[in-house]
């Protein structure tokens, strides 16, 4: 795989351990950022031979017409593919894929493909995250230990990496608004296509991200998140309930979860919802980090910042989010419909994990693929303990215009060894997500759960 990586030595320090302190990067470096550097830290300049252009800014002006709480329109519409990646002329494009993307070629020869488009650098945040990344990138660090960030807010924390955990925080604290509301769910099709929607009803409120967030109030709560999910179909699983609290310092203060059961009626603790204890009615095809590509402590795994590549990711994919699609268009077996999805040339940050010693968790090794334009992962490759491709996760994103954020509209878990895959985050059929959803701290206590589930 070393031999893929297009290792870019200028824009990155390699770091071997994370036990040792971060550094802060400098205000000369810092000023980078807005100039040759993108505000949150990504190339500005497109790349040698122009299939990478320069990020101008990204999408700033919604497409006309458009209002906040419908599907989000596709601007490139008119965009025809510009070549197709088959089995066929695999070995043409290798250098740009991931080995789990390559394995995806190779597990589904007849039926899957990538249709690749012009690349539009379209990822945006507002302006004072662009402002705030500056700020955090000469303050922020890393807790003891790297699981936990200090002296930041708002926006990404480390604009300019020096290692792993750094890159995987930017990851988890990229901004997607300071909450939203998604109605949709998840599918997990048999080798023959039939599924089963499993409908959730999702809350989010990042405390991180509030406008009015300092690293002092977030260091005296201890709180990146609370999240909210009751499931809604089918009537099996209805009302089944799930809280968490993620913390900003897991050191001083682990993640604490809930569950309310409609069997029970009662809440519980949840102390097992993290790491790789099975996803919530995944099919066993996820596992609870596995959820947004990467979420949690990452405490068990070293981290090593590989370089950056450029690659074929899933990006723009306004056709594969749109409402005019159904689940039958999508769901096929095997993998999702190739058709409804675009693929284009972005560069990468690479990121691989790798499980410490004395400690447990399926995958043996992670390898992370981060978009430098939003620190979305947008492919993740999962190893078990044989150093085998086991998962291969793909991140299918759009720009939603009224954050601004590039986020992902689909995320699809792809089990090699079952030939089977989750699709999270099925939306076509149902209310868009709405980011102007005012919550506060009462919607995300244990009481609170109670009154969801019973609904």
């Amino acid at each position: 795989m070393m031999k893929k990586l297009a290792l870019i030595a200028s824009a990155i320090t390699l770091a071997l351990s994370v036990n040792v302190a971060n550094a802060k990067v400098s205000e000369a470096e810092a000023a980078k950022l807005g100039t040759e550097l993108t505000p949150l830290g990504g190339e500005k300049a497109g790349n040698a031979d122009g299939s990478i252009p320069a990020w101008t800014g990204g999408i700033t002006t919604p497409p006309a017409g458009y209002t906040p709480g419908d599907f989000h329109p596709d601007p490139f519409s008119d965009d025809k593919p510009l070549f197709e990646i088959t089995s066929a002329n695999l070995e043409q494009y290798k250098a740009f894929l991931s080995p789990g993307q390559i394995k995806l070629f190779e597990t589904y020869p007849d039926t899957y493909r990538m249709p690749v488009y012009q690349t539009r650098r379209t990822a945006s945040n507002p302006q004072w995250i662009y402002d705030q990344a500056k700020v955090n990138a000469v303050n922020a660090e890393l807790v003891e230990g790297g699981n936990g960030v200090k002296n930041a807010s708002g926006a990404i924390p480390f604009p300019i990496p020096s290692n792993g955990l750094e890159a995987i925080w930017n990851h988890l604290l990229r901004y997607r608004g300071q909450g939203v509301q998604r109605f949709g769910g998840q599918a997990a099709p048999t080798a023959t296509g039939s599924y089963t929607v499993i409908g959730f009803d999702d809350v989010l409120m990042i405390k991180y991200s509030q406008r009015d967030a300092t690293p002092e109030s977030l260091f005296e709560e201890n709180v990146l998140f609370k999240f909210k999910q009751k499931v809604t179909v089918p009537a099996r699983l209805a009302g089944t309930a799930l809280l968490v609290h993620e913390t900003m310092d897991q050191v001083k203060e682990p993640r604490k979860a809930w569950t309310y059961n409609t069997g029970q009626r009662r809440v519980r603790l949840a102390p097992n919802v993290a790491y790789d204890a099975p996803g919530t009615a995944a099919d066993g095809l996820r596992t609870s980090d596995d959820l947004d590509m990467f979420n949690g402590a990452p405490d068990r795994y070293n981290w090593e910042l590989k370089g950056k590549q450029e690659m074929y990711v899933a990006y723009n994919n306004y056709k594969l989010h749109s409402d005019q699609v159904k689940y039958d268009d999508i769901l096929k077996p095997g993998h999702i419909n190739p058709d409804l999805t675009r693929f284009e040339k972005h560069r990468v940050w690479v990121v691989e994990a790798t499980l410490k010693e004395g400690v447990r968790h399926i995958y043996e090794k992670r390898v992370f693929f981060l978009d430098e334009d939003s620190w979305q992962i947008q492919v993740a490759d999962m190893y078990d303990n044989r150093n085998e491709l086991y998962r291969v996760n793909i991140a299918y994103g759009v720009n939603y215009y009224e954050v601004p954020t590039h986020w992902s509209t689909l995320d699809v878990n792809h089990d090699l060894n079952s030939r089977r895959y989750l699709a999270v985050g099925l939306d076509n059929e149902e209310s868009m997500y709405d980011f102007s959803v005012e919550l506060q701290d009462q919607d995300f206590t244990p009481q609170a759960l109670r009154r969801e589930g019973r609904r």
